[in-house]
């Protein structure tokens, strides 16, 4: 079996680990004992680029035990928990290609890696799996018989493909279920980006202005989340529906420009690009903390910020300072990439056992 991962030498933490997660993940554990019988996925190859966590080993644990071949590979090249991987590399015989921190070619790589095995099947978290099938290895898309997708970024890009008649084969939006936007959406990533802050910094959430990027379902869970902790919560929206939500919610709704002199922590869930930009870096307090758990790095502008700062220093792990070149200076968690996986654990088993 082939595999790359950091090393297999932290497997008995990443099962127990994996165990612990397993206990809390009820409707996983029934769908495996009936796929152990039935063995629905016999013959089937399976590409998955997700989160390599706790929570996403049992799931390909459960898929292996449907009769499926498994290759994984991470969707994000911070939040690979590298004992998970060696665990499932050396307890469960799945064939893992991911290490935290990697660079972007080995990010693409380890995709190409898992595409090698020639899928039938794929589920993607972020659609960088479906669209390296579509762009670049094309040849493999005859044998796909249709795939999964987890976020609401990767739904946006595949309606996009569907859209322009790009998409080869049929994706279930595993974003629409209810039980994945109400739950997953609002309380997992509520709790869960928090947990990432805190990690990150050990910042006092009460009595801090927080400032959160949109009112989608994610947005609005991680709101309710910062106000029960103490915060006073400003709503950035450019929907006016889901702006007049959130101020019937009891938050202040401004635009990102008015919000920048008044927040001591920014959050960005949106699914779009440059969210925070220049012009509002250069307006923020002095020590603002500034991060993003929506999938891509790319809802912060960093390379513009990069271009009005005179330097960047790494204070704590995961935290880079930006010493701007009016004097502030402005910190950004986990280089930008989702907070609440890079800096913490993700989503609580319980809230991934209902969205799988």
């Amino acid at each position: 079996m082939t595999y790359d991962i950091k090393d297999i030498a932290k497997a008995p933490e990443g099962k127990n680990r994996i165990e612990w997660a397993d206990h809390h993940m009820p409707v996983l554990n029934l769908i495996r004992a009936r796929f152990a019988k039935e063995k629905p996925l016999a013959g089937y190859t399976l590409a998955a680029c997700l989160h390599v966590t706790t929570e996403t080993a049992n799931l390909v644990r459960t898929l292996k035990a449907g009769g499926a071949t498994v290759a994984l590979c991470a969707s994000n090249p911070l939040s690979t928990q590298d004992d998970v991987a060696a665990s499932l590399v050396k307890d469960y015989g799945i064939a893992v290609f991911a290490i935290n921190g990697e660079d972007k070619k080995t990010y693409y790589k380890h995709i190409h890696q898992v595409l090698d095995f020639k899928p039938h099947l794929t589920m993607d978290d972020g659609a960088d799996l479906v669209s390296t099938l579509h762009s670049e290895r094309r040849e493999l898309l005859p044998g796909v018989v249709a795939g999964t997708e987890e976020t609401t970024t990767g739904v946006i890009r595949l309606r996009a493909m569907a859209h322009d008649g790009a998409l080869a084969y049929p994706i279930i939006a595993v974003n629409d279920s209810k039980t994945k936007h109400f739950f997953d959406n609002r309380y997992g990533t509520g709790q869960s980006t928090i947990d990432g802050i805190i990690r990150a910094t050990n910042h006092l959430m009460a009595g801090s202005t927080v400032v959160v990027a949109g009112y989608g379902w994610c947005g609005r869970g991680f709101a309710i989340r910062a106000a029960g902790m103490g915060a006073h919560v400003i709503v950035t929206e450019v929907d006016p529906v889901k702006g007049i939500e959130a101020a019937m919610d009891g938050f202040r709704v401004m635009p990102m420009a008015k919000a920048v002199p008044l927040g001591d922590v920014f959050v960005t869930l949106t699914g779009d690009i440059n969210v925070v930009r220049p012009e509002h870096f250069s307006k923020m307090k002095d020590g603002a903390i500034v991060c993003n758990s929506g999938h891509f790095n790319v809802e912060l502008d960093l390379e513009g910020l990069k271009k009005i700062s005179k330097s960047v220093r790494i204070v704590r792990p995961l935290v880079e300072e930006y010493t701007l070149k009016n004097g502030r200076r402005v910190h950004i968690l986990a280089e930008g990439r989702l907070i609440n996986l890079a800096a913490a654990e993700g989503h609580p088993a319980v809230v991934m056992d209902m969205s799988f």
